[in-house]
């Protein structure tokens, strides 16, 4: 009897081995993929995520970008919390759960006269205010005068004012780019992002230009691998021909296109006075062009699979509870 239970038992241990070995490979060849093969895909597919900013900011940007997001190219968003439009996108979110819609954590307000402040109560952020009380107007401000303590807080406070409102997010990015001015504002996005469980917008072009950004990076950190998007130096009548060489020449791999969409309507033109960057007559061209059946057409004809941070964000391994 001894005898066969201790055979039992060096079976058990041997297939328990085994099995152990087989789950390491298995993991190690997970390990080993890239984000494309992860996602499912060959290693040579081109996958391409069509993003808008700045929903919440204005009426006019909420109809357009959600227009776009139900009938054009555009397949995901980010919302800025602090915004008087927010409760409106808030209000869609609920109603289409579907939707790829991140958080577009916003710590500055850059417009003349139409201007916000931070979620949380002013003398809880009082360096993250420009003298009128609002946010500053620039990311270099923003990143030169702000406690990093107090850009925590804040930017945690978004985040919980747009889940009581019923939105989950998908993904996290920032508003003009401040939360990447420093390593410090960059640990501090990384961390709040971990923290939630949420993919943290961040381009592997961008690793020569700020040096800082790989030692921050742990294995269950997303990173894709360019973004385009759409400078000031370009003339309007290459507006067209910017979007399509950009379209054409998307390589194997993750590519983020960042577009700002509003109507070039009064409303728009108020807000944007005086700032023809980012501005109205801005945002309708790009609405018009990826609302259109020519940039539909060039995609598919591109060979070019749409993706969402929604899908990137599946492949963040989950700690086992």
């Amino acid at each position: 009897m001894k005898h066969i239970l201790l055979i039992v038992l060096l079976l058990f241990t041997i297939s328990s081995l085994a099995l152990g070995q087989v789950a390491s490979s298995s993991a190690k060849e997970e390990s080993e993929k890239t984000l494309v093969e992860r996602l499912g895909y060959p290693s040579d597919a081109k996958l391409l995520i069509i993003h808008a900013d700045d929903l919440g900011m204005a009426h006019s940007v909420n109809a357009a970008s959600n227009k776009a997001l139900e009938n054009g190219l555009v397949n995901s968003a980010s919302l800025m919390v602090p915004c008087p439009w927010f409760a409106e996108i808030a209000a869609y979110a609920r109603s289409h759960p579907e939707t790829d819609l991140g958080l577009h954590l916003t710590l500055t307000s850059e417009w003349k006269f139409y201007r916000w402040g931070p979620v949380l109560s002013r003398d809880r952020v009082k360096t993250l205010l420009d003298r009128d009380s609002y946010l500053y107007p620039t990311k270099v401000e923003a990143a030169a005068h702000s406690d990093i303590g107090e850009v925590e807080a804040e930017i945690r406070s978004q985040i919980a004012r747009a889940k009581a409102f019923g939105i989950q997010p998908t993904h996290l990015d920032s508003h003009m780019g401040t939360l990447y001015q420093n390593r410090a504002l960059f640990a501090v996005l990384l961390r709040v992002g971990r923290d939630n469980g949420l993919p943290v917008m961040i381009s592997r072009e961008w690793f020569d230009r700020d040096q800082y950004l790989p030692s921050l990076l742990g294995p269950n950190d997303i990173v894709i691998d360019r973004i385009i998007s759409i400078a000031p130096n370009v003339l309007i009548e290459k507006w067209e021909d910017f979007y399509v060489g950009a379209i054409k020449s998307i390589q194997p791999g993750i590519t983020q296109i960042i577009v700002h969409l509003a109507y070039d309507d009064e409303e728009m033109r108020a807000a944007t006075i005086n700032h023809p960057d980012w501005g109205a007559r801005w945002r309708q061209r790009d609405f018009n062009l990826f609302t259109s059946e020519k940039f539909c057409r060039l995609v598919r004809e591109s060979n070019i699979k749409l993706i969402t941070w929604r899908e990137l964000g599946k492949t963040i391994a989950r700690p086992e509870r």
